[in-house]
């Protein structure tokens, strides 16, 4: 099966932004500058799992509104909404009751979008290393790209929303390719710089570098690039021993970076559930946002998605 990229991945026409209330005033900015930039439309999403409870009975019998929740919930939307129809876009509010992430997902299956943008906070006792459960749930099974501004992510307007620099996480697994070419399609429409990183953990530095250079590697990785997309960006290559999140972290500073792209693949249950892979982490520190391809997204660009009970993560997956 041919590996296909869907052109509204990096060119969106629509885009979900599921919404929190009182919305992420920041995840919401990074939205609105993406409908702004490719005139998509923007629906606001809204799951609730509160009611309003209304005693309109005679006999004083109370009871459960379900109209007058989704009302109040909507009205907490609409000054974005309008925001969103000020700078001349269509835009939409969708309420519906019930858990955030399951409501997020069934609508994504109902409706044809081409990216949901969500922001994330560090819930829990042990703070940054986790992320919220609706956006981990959506991330890993959303057939779209997910876009996530973390709690750590500086806020875009300073420099006018602008993507110059794209960090792409890759590794020698198949799903690279997919990762990678979404990642240069990306810095094509953006007409920013790619850098691809690889970073090999010392216990498979033996393995991985064989008989070969590290300069060597980072000459193959110009392999994963399509040939038609060379021409149309500035690529540039590193690999690097060491913590694949540590080191991701550090060059997205180090190449300030405005954007980086993670594929999902592999992970093991100690990773999924104590949420220690490396897209975690790097979702609660990185000062830039992170999108992201779930296992669900790679398998529809035609690359079989195996997991490994042994992994618990490595570069450019989760």
């Amino acid at each position: 099966m041919a590996a296909v990229i869907k052109p509204g991945w990096s060119k969106p026409s629509s885009i979900l932004f599921a919404s929190e209330i009182p919305a992420n005033e920041k995840a919401f900015a990074f939205a609105l500058a993406q409908a702004t930039e490719f005139g998509a439309d923007l629906i606001l999403f809204h799951a609730y799992d509160t009611l309003v409870v209304t005693a309109a009975d005679p006999s004083g019998i109370r009871f459960y509104d379900y109209a007058a929740a989704a009302r109040i919930e909507a009205d907490s939307l609409e000054p974005l909404a309008r925001r969103v129809r000020d700078a001349g876009l269509r835009c939409e509010i969708v309420v519906r009751p019930g858990l955030p992430a399951e409501q997020i997902l069934a609508f994504l299956r109902e409706r044809e979008f081409d990216r949901v943008v969500m922001g994330t906070h560090s819930p829990g006792p042990i703070g940054k290393l986790l992320v919220g459960s609706v956006a981990e749930a959506v991330l890993r099974t959303a057939r779209v790209p997910v876009y996530i501004v973390g709690p750590d992510v500086v806020d875009g307007d300073s420099r006018r929303f602008a993507t110059r620099t794209i960090l792409c996480a890759v590794s020698m697994q198949e799903a690279s390719h997919i990762v990678a070419e979404f990642a240069a399609d990306l810095a094509a429409q953006h007409r920013a710089q790619l850098v691809l990183q690889h970073v090999i953990r010392p216990q498979d530095r033996h393995e991985v570098l064989a008989s070969r250079t590290m300069e060597q590697i980072e000459a193959d990785l110009f392999g994963l690039v399509p040939i038609e997309l060379l021409g149309k960006i500035t690529l540039k290559t590193i690999v690097v021993p060491g913590d694949p999140t540590e080191e991701l972290l550090y060059q997205s500073h180090a190449q300030k970076a405005d954007l980086i792209v993670l594929g999902a693949q592999g992970a093991s249950a100690f990773a999924a559930i104590t949420r220690h892979g490396v897209v975690y982490k790097v979702l609660a520190h990185a000062h830039c946002p992170v999108i992201t391809l779930s296992p669900a997204v790679l398998a529809e660009s035609g690359i079989h998605v195996a997991r490994h009970a042994s992994e618990v993560y490595m570069a450019g997956v989760f």
